[in-house]
Formats: structure tokens, C-alpha cells, sequence
């Protein structure tokens, strides 16, 4: 839990003093608690601390534990950073048995602030559902801090952003036969709940085939669970403006189909369901944030898996579009979902724009690595006020390509359109995105690959530690309520 005062009590199990390096030892912080300010300065005359980057510092003054935070220089120093400092600092062992502590901000812009809350929240985040707790000396876990400044509205709504993103985090980290289908309806449900500006639709099995969404059948075909499209209605503005609509990609298992993933590649594909939990993870935010909007939720939701009911390679299938379909690779499935529900929510509802978010291609983790999200759109004034949320909140995204010659890259010989680009290991995530352009019935359109951007394996990246980071949550939910 996060609270905020403007002044310091010393109440706390123990303080973070957040410094720059070119402040240490010199005119301190006027909220520096007097009996630190001489240390503080002594240490720096010695070269001990001087607020060099992610260097901490113990001090026991009192009984009560100081912990100096080095931000390096301040003209270096960006929100970024500041946050990777935030997070060390606060799962270092100095704190491992604290219940609560202060941080002192090095300075009091919003910006900083808003840093040091996602550093605590975002960055102390784990995902240890099935580690079994050690029976003595347990790192308190869930601890109590208290920011030296100002409470303002932009902070909390800061931790309740904070909360969907952490939210968004554990359906993507947890198993896949936890979140299924029917589970993730469920997860709907309970966070619509009270809300009466909301209106839910669910199709199964039998209602996405009564409206030939025959692509989302044939992912789910070697599937035990239902397939699902899930559509809850926002109302928060008046009922005749239209929809901004979100919908996200939910493939609660990938094993690739028929074209089987490898060993390697299909460990950690519960992740496969990213884009629609962030969709669920940004709905919570912006139900609980309330802006005077009309915002439409869409989750696809599928499990691609093996069998003898699976769809095989070389189908050609009928979208809810009209449009006919050849399955070049049945690895290619996400991008089958999502065009049913694109063509459905674009004919049926009254949009003005629509985003799509999809753990798409792999060709996106070539392209663009793991820190930033692949993004392309039919409009190039859609692209930039969705760069510039990526720019307010870190939630990274690039922008790829999109040309009236990619569609001849997806041309069938067979069929009306084909699920893979023909240059074989060439541009598949610009094609892919032109795949699905392809379904959105010319509506201002525009596509987010989080494949890369969606998950850490192995080493930290940046603030977040191993597994989900909540991809494009902030971005979406800053997009949403901005423009």
C-alpha cells in the first residue's frame, strides 16, 4: 500500500532518502530529517556516497534505519531510471524485514513521483502463487510506504494504473488450465460487478458458430474448453457517441497446432492470452478511473491444441467477414481469432477506432526486442496519439509500416486471403498486421504486437522481474481517458 504526507513523521520502520549526485553533500532536502543532513554531508566529503546511479547507502541513526538512494547525476536521471533505482532499492536486503518505510523524493515533480509510486508497485511485483514460503526469517512481502509529498489525483490514479497492470500480470503468469475460457469469463464478471454502465455479451460455441465466426471455431478445435468472445459495453459518455473499441488476442494455450511448436518456444505460451488480459487489465482501470467515455472490450479467447479434431494446415475457412481464408500454418492462429472479432465488433457496433492487441509474431522479438511494442495502424494521426501515451507512461512502442502493396504479401492463390506472408521469413509482423487490417471494415484501425514486450525470461529487464510485465495496460489506459 502506498499513502502520501507532506512531511516526514519518522514513523516508519525505515526511511529511503532519494539523492542525485549532484546534490549529495550539499544544501539537503529540506524534508531530511536534521540529524542525517551532517552524515549525509560527511560521507560525501569522504567519497563514501555521492549519489553515484543505484548505489545505496545504510545509516542506523537513532534506532531507525536511513537508507541512501543514489539517482546519479539529475540531468541523467529520467523516469526510467528512476524507477530501476526504486525497485533495487526497495527489494535490497536492508528492507527485507521492514513491514513499512518512507521515501523522501529527491525532488517533487509529478513525473518523479509518479517514477517512485511504479517503482514500488511495478517493480516489487513477483509472481510466487506456487513457491512455498520459507517457515522462518520470510521477507515481508507486503509492505506499507509512505511518499514524502503531496497527495494528489494523479498519484492515486497512478496506483489504481499500478493495480490493473499487476493485475494483467497474474492471468498472464498463471497456469493455463487455471485461466481458461470459462475463468477468464469469470474474471469479467467479477470486475464489471456493480458497475451499472456496463453491458456484458458472451458467445460460446454455439453462438459463434450460429454467426459463421468459423476462424475462432477452427483455432479451438482440438481444444476441451469453449471457445469464448467476450464484449462488455462502456457507457461513461453519451449513448450516441461512438465506441473506442479494444480488443485482445486470448489464446490461453499455444502449442502451434498442427505446425507443433518446439521444445523451447512452447514453455512459456500460457503467455499466448497476453493482449486479452491486458484488455482486462485496462477495463479495470478505466472502470474504476470513470472517464466520460464510451469504451468497448473485447476479449478473443481460443486455446490452440492438438488432437484429432485440431485444424490442419491447407484449410480454407469461412471468417464471419465473408472473406475465405487459407491456413498457410496453423502457428499462425491468433491473427484467426482476432479477425472474426474485428469483423464483428466493425460491422455491429457504432466505432470510431479499434485496437487490436496480440502476443502476435516472433518476427516482432527480431525487429524490435524485448522493450518495445510493435505498433501499426491505418492512420498515421491514430499511430502518433498512440506513441505519445507510449511517451507519457513507458509503455514503449514503435511504429512499423503499413502500405496499400503489403496486401499482395497475403494474397492467396486458393482463397480470398492467406494467414502467412508468401516471402517465406520475410516481414512477418507487417504482414500479419496487414492480415488483419484486411477485417476491420476500413474503421481507423491500429495493432499492437506486445510478442516481445509482453514477457521477461530469465534476467530483470529494466523494472520488472521474471515473467508477465502487463504490456500496454498504461498505455492503453492513458490513450483511453486522453484522446
Amino acid at each position: 500500500m502506498i499513502t502520501f504526507q507532506a512531511k516526514t513523521q519518522g514513523h516508519q520502520t525505515a526511511t529511503l532518502i532519494l539523492l542525485y549526485k549532484d546534490t549529495t553533500g550539499k544544501a539537503q532536502h529540506p524534508l531530511i530529517p536534521k540529524d542525517v543532513t551532517e552524515p549525509i554531508k560527511d560521507l560525501a566529503e569522504k567519497k563514501q556516497f555521492d549519489g553515484d546511479k543505484g548505489v545505496l547507502f545504510p545509516l542506523m541513526i537513532n534506532d531507525q534505519l536511513y537508507l541512501l538512494v543514489g539517482l546519479g547525476k539529475q540531468k541523467d536521471a529520467t523516469p526510467t531510471s528512476i524507477r530501476i533505482v526504486v525497485r533495487q532499492a526497495c527489494l535490497s536486503a536492508y528492507l527485507k524485514n521492514t513491514p513499512s518505510a518512507e521515501i523522501i523524493p529527491a525532488d517533487h515533480e509529478t513525473e518523479t513521483i509518479i517514477a517512485v509510486i511504479e517503482g514500488i508497485l511495478l517493480g516489487t511485483y513477483t509472481w510466487d502463487k506456487y513457491i512455498t514460503p520459507p517457515k522462518e526469517n520470510a521477507p515481508i512481502k507486503d509492505k506499507d510506504y509512505v511518499i514524502i509529498t503531496k497527495k494528489k489525483k494523479t498519484y492515486e490514479d497512478s496506483i489504481v494504473i499500478c493495480a490493473g497492470t499487476n493485475f494483467t500480470r497474474d492471468l498472464v503468469n498463471d497456469n493455463a488450465d487455471t485461466v481458461h475460457s470459462e475463468f477468464l469469463e469469470k474474471t469479467v464478471r467479477d470486475v464489471i460487478k456493480g458497475h451499472k454502465n456496463t453491458k456484458l455479451t458472451v458467445f460460446g460455441r454455439k453462438e459463434l458458430k450460429a454467426r459463421g465466426m468459423n476462424l475462432h471455431l477452427a483455432v479451438n478445435q482440438g481444444s476441451r474448453y469453449e471457445p469464448k468472445l467476450i464484449i462488455v459495453e462502456y457507457n461513461g459518455d453519451k449513448p450516441n457517441n461512438k465506441y473506442s473499441a479494444i480488443v485482445g488476442k486470448g489464446i490461453t494455450y499455444d502449442t502451434g497446432g498442427l505446425n507443433l511448436k518446439p521444445s523451447g518456444y512452447m514453455e512459456t505460451m500460457r503467455m499466448d492470452m497476453g493482449g486479452t488480459a491486458s484488455v482486462i487489465g485496462t477495463m479495470q482501470n478505466i472502470l474504476a478511473l470513470a472517464p466520460k467515455k464510451n469504451i468497448l472490450f473485447a476479449c478473443g479467447i481460443a486455446e490452440n491444441a492438438i488432437g484429432p479434431g485440431a485444424y490442419k494446415p491447407g484449410d480454407i475457412i469461412k471468417s464471419f467477414s465473408g472473406k475465405t481464408v487459407e491456413v498457410a500454418n496453423t502457428d499462425a492462429e491468433g491473427r484467426l481469432v482476432l479477425a472474426d472479432a474485428l469483423s464483428y465488433l466493425t460491422e455491429t457496433y457504432k466505432i470510431k477506432r479499434v485496437i487490436d492487441i496480440a502476443t502476435l509474431t516472433g518476427a516482432c522479438v527480431v525487429a524490435l526486442g524485448h522493450d518495445y511494442t510493435g505498433l501499426m495502424s491505418s492512420q498515421d494521426d491514430f499511430a502518433q496519439k498512440m506513441l505519445t501515451s507510449a511517451q507519457a507512461t513507458d509503455d514503449r512502442a514503435w511504429q512499423l509500416p503499413i502500405y496499400p502493396e503489403l496486401k499482395n504479401a497475403v494474397k492467396s492463390k486458393i482463397a480470398d486471403i492467406r494467414n502467412l506472408g508468401f516471402a517465406k521469413g520475410a516481414a512477418g509482423t507487417i504482414t500479419a498486421g496487414e492480415f488483419l487490417r484486411q477485417f476491420t471494415n476500413d474503421v481507423p484501425w491500429a495493432h499492437l504486437d506486445i510478442a516481445g514486450s509482453a514477457w521477461v525470461d530469465g534476467a530483470d529487464r529494466m523494472y520488472f522481474g521474471h515473467g508477465a510485465t502487463g504490456a500496454s495496460v498504461r498505455l492503453l489506459t492513458h490513450f483511453l481517458r486522453n484522446h
